[in-house]
């Protein structure tokens, strides 16, 4: 008898059981989705213009990265989706931490655009990227959505004669032409450059040192000077 009703107990706990499993269930996947995106955890930023290769992929392609008109229209970013889709949905955490100053002897030739981050190796391919076009002296537009600031920024130009189609980006290729000194906290840091005696096809290399932790982001960003 002790069995018999241990048995009918359990029956009827079964449904009960079924039943709470399933609101567990379901509140774990409304907490789940009102959780922010993954990659927001480390949500910083990125330079927006002249867009940075990753930005320019996402702002002109996020929303139809399935569309076989892009293998046409845009081929770097086209390679770019199909090597990685998360090089573009995380435009903004092109970071590395703890380099303590060493950018040029940590960051290889042609890993520069990457900032040395393998999931981004596609970055530093030459090709065809969409280039944004400007004039010798232009303003350079920083957004960073978690407002760091800056201890500094430091701009790069390619050299006359640099091909970003046949070229990936090296030390040796670039010119520095701005370091700014330091920004407070904003979302929105902008900043005038001078690419004084260049024309034409460029690749602007940007290096920001966040001022919150020793956090250094790197970008390529293609330019057209006219």
């Amino acid at each position: 008898m002790r069995s018999h009703k241990s048995d009918q107990s359990d029956g009827r706990s079964r449904p009960a059981s079924r039943q709470s499993l399933r609101v567990l269930v379901l509140l774990f996947a409304m907490v789940v989705g009102m959780l922010p995106w993954a990659g927001a955890a480390q949500a910083h930023g990125t330079i927006i213009n002249p867009a940075s290769r990753a930005y320019q992929c996402w702002k002109t392609w996020g929303n139809q990265h399935t569309n076989p008109a892009m293998q046409q229209q845009d081929p770097m970013c086209y390679r770019a989706f199909q090597a990685n889709p998360d090089t573009m949905w995380n435009w903004m955490s092109a970071l590395r931490d703890g380099l303590a100053g060493q950018y040029q002897p940590r960051t290889p030739d042609g890993q520069l655009c990457s900032n040395a981050l393998t999931r981004n190796n596609t970055l530093n391919q030459p090709g065809a990227w969409k280039a944004t076009t400007v004039s010798r002296s232009f303003t350079v537009n920083m957004y960073d959505q978690a407002s760091h600031g800056a201890d500094f920024f430091r701009v790069y130009v390619t050299k006359q004669g640099f091909n970003p189609a046949t070229q990936s980006v090296g030390w040796g290729n670039l010119d520095l032409i701005t370091t700014t000194g330091r920004y407070a906290p904003a979302q929105n840091i902008s900043f005038n450059v001078s690419t004084s005696g260049r024309t034409g096809n460029h690749v602007m290399f940007v290096i920001w040192k966040a001022s919150h932790m020793d956090q250094t982001y790197m970008w390529c960003s293609d330019i057209n000077i006219v």
